[in-house]
């Protein structure tokens, strides 16, 4: 027979904190506090398996539930010498819920179950105090009502409102045993009328009530969103844990409390949290009553501290925080209960924390001894360290929100609005902040994506080119905004009736995707000492080696402070939009033959030479993968009449010229168009124009410093071994011509990005051409499921809802179908090449279950916006570890 129930409390534990999958959490370290010790009201855990079976059998449950339920029951009723439902005196429980992982706030909980008209005399003449059971009567009512009837909880705060209006009273706790006595009366006439039957007064009811509330409770809305965003599997279900109740509403001997074993805002090494006197849980964090803090050195004048007014029960609080810590070597949040003078503990669970108290929790318990360095490594969560490298709202602060967008890029920022780059450049020039508003951003928009503080766009998905700029630069962003309707001739934003002008103030959030209207306070990122030593750690851990995707020095010195070990991507074509050279490409692309495109080239080519000389200065031999030009030409050209007036003038043709040809150059489908590999098979003279320049830049840098780079030449959008074979032979014939010019030769490796399926599925051929396979996963996931990513954002966050795929799959891979097509390229390459280096330099190279997938399949290193790199270096190294730990951040 199946075991649908486990005791614990009272000599009894039929559990341990290691089954918390059966148990859940609250079930498990219920039974484990108990085994060690600690005081534990006596009760017993319905598993799991229950909430599963509940749902797959029409919310009926098994057929030895009840049985089970009644014999758990009966021992706590022996171990507290009170009986459930007796009239003189009776036994009452609470109700709770307990997943396998905390979610806090979101299922559904019944205090002092068990009461009704007859008992609650019973529970006045046992404790001597007929306010303190009509007290726990009417909160008995009231949450039963709220959680199992279904009854709004408002209904039952306004007529306890009208009786304190009555007696001229303002607080709860000045109200009387009759007054409690009348609120009783009232909320069961109110919920009769509500829910057409009387408030049941049988117990056994009750419970079996409030078991199926707790279970429901798992597939109301906010659990359901609590799950979605946090990629909990509703098949877990959630556990019952019914537990005889304890009260810190009997007196002023008597208290109830919530407490971290250490701040978990920062970190440190302090008792934390919060009492009070005379109250059961939920007033704690109702916030009807002001609660007290705990220790002496938190106390702020006029409060009374517990260590003050319960200082023996404070002193054992102390000494079970030690123990907890002690025994689960990680913070814990307690929930404790002090009745008349005694410490219950109600519950333990792995602390949540903030990313900075996650860093200098986990590094403080390594060198305290209660962990080592790899139990540390594993703590932190990675994606929490985006909090540590940019500025956060201050969660404290009003706000007025405005829109929500896709959180494109962590970070947040206040400024004013300005719709064009050029603006954002100019007024970021004087001085002032700004925020970029765009329907979609496009490369000639860099320039002023660099100069705003956060760019806001309309549409695009998350891996769009404001996304994945603005994640390079470091710039908070939110993209996809579409409930923001922009309109440039008006100089406006529109959203949910209300208008912002440019130059009014906005704030966006890149990490929640939320804009607000006007300045929120923020507060500013602080590096500690403890970031460095957790990085140190994890670099001995990892096996996969980290680089950034940087074009600029810029970027490329901030990869390097964040311990980036060379450049995995550097998209040349963003090196094109500069205003020094972007006539000179635009004069190539109007070129009618190729001595014009070889003049125009010529302009470039200096140009070329000291963007690679410098990168390759920064990176100091370390790795420096370039690929060439990739984004079809058109995207060069200018588009608004006025643009194209002033460029054709420039280039000295007219404007109808510059019309034609940009009808030429365009495309019904760019993005599958005349790109990548196509453009050097075509156009030879730009590929060749990259090749010199690169071979040019690092020899000049071995001259220089006496160290010769190794280049990494990456040829784009291959999809057949013939196309790497041309464009390999010509970059190979201008290195020999280079290096005969220089009278000196330097090792150098050529491959390719792996982002088409027919390149992925015939990859041993093609490795027989290259040297490198980078897999770029931002196309590969675009042409694997025939999605454009600018525009999935309309439709992606659906599909996610509603379980159609698992997450957005531009943001973490999807190892079915994109991530089996890099397992295929990835054997098949190495299998026709031992040794193949194998990278990945797509946007999921940040994002640490992708790094987990890439570390699981062999891959040699990720690459990933420098901002990334610290997160990237964390999770390869928990994916060598080869678990997440329990990450509480």
């Amino acid at each position: 027979m199946t075991q649908w129930v486990y005791s614990f409390g009272a000599g009894r534990n039929e559990g341990s904190a290691a089954m918390r999958n059966l148990l859940g959490g609250k079930g498990a370290n219920l039974a484990e506090m108990a085994s060690i010790g600690l005081p534990v009201p006596p009760g017993f855990t319905i598993t799991t398996e229950v909430c599963t079976a509940f749902y797959e059998n029409d919310r009926h449950y098994p057929a030895e539930l009840e049985a089970q339920v009644r014999a758990a029951l009966a021992q706590v009723e022996q171990a507290v010498g009170r009986r459930f439902g007796d009239q003189h005196k009776p036994l009452l429980v609470s109700v709770r819920s307990g997943a396998r992982v905390s979610m806090p706030g979101m299922m559904d909980t019944v205090l002092n179950l068990g009461l009704n008209d007859a008992t609650v005399e019973g529970l006045a003449s046992a404790a001597d105090d007929a306010r303190f059971a009509w007290d726990s009567y009417r909160r008995f009512i009231q949450m039963y009502g709220s959680v199992v009837l279904g009854v709004d909880h408002h209904r039952f705060e306004e007529i306890i409102e009208h009786v304190k209006l009555d007696e001229g009273v303002t607080e709860d706790t000045a109200l009387s045993a009759q007054d409690w006595h009348r609120v009783v009366a009232g909320y069961k006439d109110m919920v009769a009328e509500e829910t057409g039957k009387p408030f049941p007064q049988d117990p056994e009811e009750q419970l079996w009530g409030a078991i199926g509330a707790v279970f429901g409770s798992w597939m109301n809305p906010r659990a359901v969103t609590y799950r979605r965003l946090h990629e909990i599997p509703a098949e877990w279900g959630t556990a019952v844990n019914v537990q005889a109740m304890v009260f810190g509403n009997m007196g002023e001997d008597c208290a109830t409390g919530v407490c971290f074993t250490r701040d978990p805002s920062t970190g440190e090494n302090m008792f934390y949290g919060e009492y009070l006197v005379n109250a059961q849980g939920e007033d704690v964090v109702a916030g009807i009553r002001t609660p007290q803090p705990l220790s002496a050195t938190r106390a702020q004048p006029g409060e009374t501290p517990m260590e003050t007014a319960m200082p023996a029960a404070y002193a054992e609080l102390l000494a079970v925080r030690e123990k907890l810590e002690q025994h689960y070597h990680d913070m814990q949040d307690i929930e404790f209960t002090v009745q008349q003078g005694k410490l219950f503990m109600l519950q333990t669970r792995n602390g949540k924390r903030t990313a900075a108290a996650s860093l200098k929790i986990a590094v403080d318990m390594a060198r305290e001894g209660l962990i080592n360095e790899q139990e540390a490594v594993r703590r932190v969560n990675p994606a929490a360290l985006d909090q540590l490298l940019h500025p956060t709202l201050d969660p404290k602060a009003p706000r007025s929100l405005l829109a929500k967008g896709l959180p494109a890029s962590p970070g947040a920022a206040s400024g004013v609005v300005v719709f064009s780059a050029d603006e954002a450049e100019s007024r970021a020039q004087k001085g002032e902040a700004v925020i970029l508003v765009r329907i979609e951003t496009s490369p000639e928009d860099i320039h002023g994506m660099h100069a705003a503080r956060g760019i806001v766009t309309t549409r695009g998905g998350m891996t769009s080119h404001a996304a994945v700029v603005a994640r390079g630069m470091g710039r908070p962003c939110v993209a996809g905004a579409g409930g923001i309707t922009v309109d440039y001739n008006a100089q406006t934003l529109r959203s949910g009736g209300r208008t912002v002008q440019a130059g009014e103030t906005i704030t966006l959030d890149g990490a929640t995707g939320e804009v607000f209207v006007g300045h929120v306070a923020m507060i500013e990122p602080a590096m500690s000492g403890d970031f460095a030593t957790l990085m140190q750690w994890a670099d001995t851990c990892r096996r996969l080696g980290v680089r950034a995707n940087a074009e600029t020095p810029l970027d490329a010195e901030t990869a390097r402070k964040f311990g980036a070990e060379g450049i995995g991507l550097c998209r040349t074509e963003h090196m094109f939009f500069d205003p020094d050279r972007i006539g000179a490409v635009r004069q190539m692309i109007m070129a009618h033959d190729e001595a014009g495109r070889r003049a125009a080239l010529a302009r470039l080519l200096p140009h070329q030479r000291d963007d690679f000389r410098k990168l390759f200065t920064i990176m100091a031999g370390l790795p420096v993968t370039i690929r060439l030009l990739d984004p079809p030409l058109h995207e060069f050209l200018p588009h608004g009449e006025a643009e194209l007036a002033e460029v054709a003038a420039a280039l000295g043709t007219d404007v109808e010229a510059m019309r034609r040809r940009a009808g030429e150059l365009a495309e019904a489908n760019p993005m599958l168009g005349h790109r990548g590999c196509r453009l050097g098979v075509t156009y030879p003279e730009i590929y060749e124009m990259q090749v010199r320049a690169i071979f040019e830049g690092a020899l000049a840098v071995a001259k220089e410093t006496g160290r010769a780079p190794v280049p990494e030449i990456m040829i784009p959008l291959v999809g057949t071994v013939r196309e790497l074979e041309i464009t390999r032979a010509e970059a190979e014939r201008v290195a020999r011509a280079v290096f005969q010019e220089a009278g000196r030769e330097i090792e150098y490796h050529i491959g390719t990005m792996i982002e088409l399926p027919r390149a992925a599925l015939t990859a041993d051929a093609i490795a027989g051409q290259a040297d490198f396979f980078s897999f770029g996963t931002n196309d590969l996931t675009q042409t694997v499921f025939g999605l454009s990513r600018d525009d999935a954002g309309k439709f992606l966050p659906f599909y996610v809802e509603k379980g159609i795929l698992p997450r957005d799959p531009f943001v973490s891979i999807d190892i079915e179908g994109v991530g089996e097509m890099v397992r295929i390229a990835a054997g098949k390459g190495r299998g026709a090449k031992p040794g193949l280096k194998l990278g990945i330099c797509g946007e999921h190279g940040g994002d640490p279950a992708s790094i987990t997938f890439c570390e699981q399949i062999g891959l040699d290193y990720v690459s990933c916006s420098p901002y990334r790199v610290p997160v990237a270096r964390l999770a390869a190294a928990q994916a060598a570890l080869g678990s997440e730990g329990d990450r509480t951040a």
